[in-house]
C-alpha cells in the first residue's frame, strides 16, 4: 500500500457522521492521507476526537456549506496525484486502492473513476443514467464485467486525478446537494477525459449515516433537490429542457398517491418550490441546512 500513501489522499465530507466515520477510518491502510470535512456538525468533539488518527485532517466549517463545497475544501488540501471522494458510511475493502490505482494506470486518458459500490445487501449500485445527459448515452441494464465507459460517476466513492479536478475548477460551489457528482462527471468527460467504471474495486456502502430524519430535514432535502435538478439542466442541456422536469414533478404531486398522502405533499410542495427558485434565480441562499 506504499503505492496507494503516495498517490491518493481520501476526503470526506461529514454532517453528524461521527457513528460511522470510525468504520470508514479503520478500513483506510495506514499511511494514507485523509481529510475530514466538517459542516458544522453537532458531534464536532466526537470528530476531534477522530481526526487525532496519524494522516487525518480535520477541516473545520463554520457553517453547512454544503457537499460540493467541502469536497473542494478537503481538495485543496491533497498534494496527491489523485483525490478520493468517500462518503463518512462507507467502508473500503483491502485491495481497493490497489485496483483503483491499477485501472487508472491502464486507462491514462481517463480523469475519473468510480468503484463498484456495494449495499448492504452486497448488491452493486451503479449510475447508469442522468437526465443532464442525452438518452443515448446511458448505459444499458447488465452486469459489468470488464472496466467500461460511463456518462456519469456516483459521488459516494469517486477518485479523481487532481490536476483535472482543479482544471475543471472542482465542483459548482452553487451546487449545495444534489446532482453535484453529475455536473462534475459532464465537466470532466468534456474537458479532460472519460469516466471508467472499474470494475475489479470494490467499496461497501454500509448505511446508518444520520439518524431518522426531521419534518424540517426533509423539506430543506427536497427544495435543495429541486433547486438542484433546474440549475443544472438548464446549465447543460438549456432551458427548455427543463421542461419535462416541471412536468414529470407536477404530475407526481397531483397523483392520487401524493394527494392522499400528507407526507407526499410536503415533499413535492418542497420540490416545486426548489424549483420555481431555480427558475427565478433566487433563494437558495435562504435554504443552507
Amino acid at each position: 500500500m506504499s503505492e496507494a500513501r503516495a498517490r491518493i489522499t481520501i476526503v470526506t465530507v461529514a454532517y453528524n457522521s461521527a457513528a460511522v466515520l470510525p468504520d470508514m477510518l479503520a478500513s483506510v491502510p495506514a499511511g494514507v492521507p485523509v481529510a475530514i470535512v466538517d459542516n458544522a456538525s453537532r458531534d464536532l468533539a466526537e470528530l476531534r476526537a477522530l481526526a487525532a488518527t496519524d494522516g487525518v485532517t480535520l477541516i473545520e466549517n463554520a457553517k453547512n456549506e454544503g457537499f460540493g463545497r467541502g469536497c473542494n475544501r478537503g481538495a485543496e488540501a491533497a498534494r496527491t496525484e489523485f483525490v478520493l471522494f468517500l462518503n463518512p458510511d462507507t467502508v473500503l475493502l483491502p485491495t481497493t486502492l490497489t485496483d483503483l490505482l491499477t485501472a487508472a494506470d491502464a486507462h491514462p486518458d481517463a480523469s475519473a473513476f468510480n468503484p463498484r459500490i456495494l449495499d448492504e445487501s452486497g448488491r452493486a449500485i451503479l449510475k447508469r443514467r442522468s437526465d443532464l445527459v442525452a438518452r443515448r448515452d446511458w448505459l444499458p441494464k447488465g452486469e459489468l464485467s470488464q472496466d467500461t465507459l460511463v456518462p456519469v460517476l456516483s459521488g459516494a466513492a469517486l477518485m479523481v486525478r487532481k490536476a483535472d479536478f482543479d482544471a475543471v475548477g472542482g465542483f459548482d460551489p452553487k451546487i449545495f446537494l444534489f446532482f453535484e457528482d453529475d455536473d462534475l462527471s459532464i465537466r470532466l468527460a468534456q474537458s479532460c477525459g472519460p469516466l471508467i467504471f472499474v470494475h475489479a474495486a470494490s467499496v461497501q456502502h454500509v448505511g446508518g449515516a444520520s439518524s431518522h430524519p426531521s419534518r424540517e430535514g426533509e423539506r430543506l432535502k427536497n427544495w435543495h433537490w429541486g433547486w438542484s435538478q433546474i440549475y443544472t439542466t438548464t446549465k447543460h442541456r438549456g432551458r427548455a429542457a427543463c421542461v419535462a422536469a416541471y412536468a414529470k414533478t407536477g404530475l407526481r404531486a397531483l397523483s392520487p398517491a401524493t394527494l392522499a398522502s400528507a407526507q407526499r405533499r410536503r415533499k413535492y410542495a418542497a420540490r416545486l418550490s426548489g424549483m420555481i427558485a431555480a427558475l427565478i434565480g433566487s433563494g437558495k441562499d435562504d435554504f443552507r441546512g
